[in-house]
């Protein structure tokens, strides 16, 4: 018979029941998962859009990071974060998502690890060369920033920090709160079967496919594309998901823009990169050189829409420099690179997703943009120029000798003028109460569109790109020759037409904010022997405290009983 009145009973019962009880928990636990995320900024809450998409896979997605090795402490930050953003994919997921972390420069041999590095760059992962200090001395390592995603036998790269101007820490900083949207929308690329289709308006003279060719390339990784979209017959959504007008240079007839108006009525959307006035780069070396505004046609159609291109250009003491020949030396001519005003270098954004964490872009011959009444739309200005600025109307002389005179800087006093504008809504018809063009059937005629967008740049060259003057060959859209830098154009054109087709939402995700809170210098260094005592003095003090009062109670207890247990008669006479 078990004596249950045993304390040894009682004992071993409380510990099975604990284990048990343990098991049971973690049971639950694992059937009926849950998070709570206490920061602020809930830098660790995934969006709808994306857990929507994770619950989606019907299959496994591999995620290869190359963040292992010799890192410094920004990019072990970084490479925490991923860590952290993935492992919340794996749970949402249902553990569809796996993922490892490599350093691709493990493998043995120089050949080798070359072979491999050269791999990586030909699936889009470019290689950083981190300089730092370490004991006095400087090293120099290079870092992968970024993974490959696999699905379903495909595969994409995805740099997870973008070549950007700010600080080592700012940069760390914007690649971890764009690590959820670049990783989610590299699956979605995998994952989606049914393509969008983008389409570039022709027969203006628009940019031509050399011009575009590098923003074609970049396009034809997510979406189907076509260059040659003529505007001869009637275009509506189902023909394309957006449709571009990359910076026309002769005028539309009336008909063509009815094409474009009921294209818009039927969702579509629209993206106008435009010029407002005729700039030709090598005539402006003359002093007789006049830009006159451009006579598209589309000023009525944009009015209507709810925004107007003015006939000016925008100035901007912010802004890239230019080649110029400043003297003779040996019978050989002196160039010197000098700020050119007209070549704005815009990085004041609307806090909007698709600016969101941008690098600056660089613009050249850009006009200024203003907004109207438009009932039914609204319109947010996305991108502007410096606080030092100002406009300046047709016609217009310019002459590129005018670099090497003195600026005056009062005379730049506007600040952040439109350049961009991103108009959302339901749009009226241009032709609504109006006689049609004629040739132009009755058939299918709306005069109000559904919810549906319109962007209008006014710089037409901003998707343009340039070319190695050695081999010829199209070099990367935002790439600037002179300061040897790759702008954001690329990037800025690609998140436009991600939200004009994104209908899940996921371009929503780039609005994660993750802030820095750095300490104060001065106050740290004022309380530093403060806290010093707080953090080692005072647990020492707490453990003596603790000590002492054991040590006593225990006393207070036991002393009494052992006077308690003494027999009668023992003590001394």
């Amino acid at each position: 018979m078990v004596a249950w009145d045993k304390k040894k009973t009682g004992d071993l019962l409380l510990l099975f029941n604990g284990i048990l009880l343990a098991v049971v928990l973690n049971q639950l636990a694992a059937l009926y998962s849950f998070r709570v995320d206490l920061t602020e900024e809930k830098r660790y809450t995934i969006k709808e859009p994306t857990v929507a998409l994770l619950q989606q896979l019907d299959d496994d997605v591999y995620v290869d990071v190359y963040l292992e090795g010799e890192l410094n402490a920004e990019f072990r930050r970084l490479r925490k974060a991923v860590r952290e953003t993935l492992e919340e994919f794996r749970v949402r997921s249902g553990n569809r998502v796996h993922y490892q972390f490599s350093d691709p420069l493990a493998a043995a041999g120089a050949n080798a690890r070359q072979e491999f590095m050269a791999d990586l760059v030909s699936k889009g992962l470019k290689p950083l060369n981190i300089i730092d200090s370490k004991d006095g001395r400087r090293t120099e390592n290079i870092v992968f920033p970024g993974a490959l995603v696999s699905f379903g036998g495909l595969q994409t790269g995805v740099m997870l920090l973008k070549d950007q101007v700010g600080g080592a820490q700012q940069d760390i900083n914007r690649a971890i709160e764009g690590l959820e949207f670049e990783l989610a929308n590299a699956i979605h690329q995998l994952t989606v079967t049914d393509r969008k289709r983008v389409g570039f308006v022709t027969g203006h003279q628009e940019l031509d496919s050399l011009q575009v060719s590098a923003l074609r390339e970049a396009l034809a990784a997510l979406y189907d594309v076509n260059l040659n979209v003529r505007l001869s017959r009637p275009l509506a959504k189902s023909d394309y998901d957006v449709l571009v007008v990359a910076k026309p240079q002769a005028a539309f007839s009336e008909a063509e823009k009815y094409t474009l108006d009921q294209y818009l009525m039927s969702g579509g959307n629209l993206v106008f990169l435009l010029d407002a006035l005729r700039v030709n780069l090598d005539s402006v070396a003359s002093g007789d050189y006049y830009a006159f505004p451009y006579q598209l046609g589309l000023e009525d159609m944009l009015f209507r829409y709810g925004v107007r291109l003015n006939p000016d250009l925008v100035q901007d003491l912010v802004s890239l420099r230019y080649p110029v020949v400043t003297g003779q030396l040996n019978g050989k001519p002196q160039i010197t690179p000098i700020e050119w005003l007209y070549f704005p270098l815009v990085n004041q954004y609307a806090a909007h997703p698709v600016t969101r964490n941008l690098d600056a872009t660089m613009l050249r011959f850009s006009g200024s943009l203003d907004s109207v009444k438009a009932v039914g739309v609204k319109k947010t200005p996305l991108l502007f120029s410096s606080n030092y600025s100002r406009r300046v109307s047709a016609p217009l002389k310019i002459n590129v000798n005018d670099l090497r005179k003195e600026i005056t800087p009062q005379n730049f006093s506007t600040a952040q003028i439109p350049v961009a504008y991103l108009l959302e809504g339901t749009f009226r018809s241009l032709y609504e109460n109006r006689f049609l063009p004629d040739g132009v059937s009755e058939a299918g005629r709306q005069n109000l569109s559904p919810a549906t967008r319109v962007v209008v740049v006014a710089d037409g060259d901003i998707g343009r790109n340039e070319f190695n003057r050695r081999t010829g060959q199209p070099v990367e859209l935002g790439f600037d020759a002179v300061s040897n830098h790759t702008f954001a154009n690329r990037e800025l054109l690609m998140n436009l037409v991600a939200f004009l087709t994104d209908e899940s939402g996921l371009i929503t995700t780039r609005t994660k904010e993750i802030r820095v809170r750095p300490l104060d210098k001065e106050k740290v260094r004022e309380s530093r022997t403060y806290w010093q005592f707080v953090n080692l003095g005072a647990p020492l003090l707490l453990l003596i405290a603790l000590g002492l009062s054991k040590a006593y109670l225990r006393h207070r207890r036991y002393g009494r009983f052992q006077l308690s247990t003494q027999p009668h008669g023992s003590a001394t006479e």
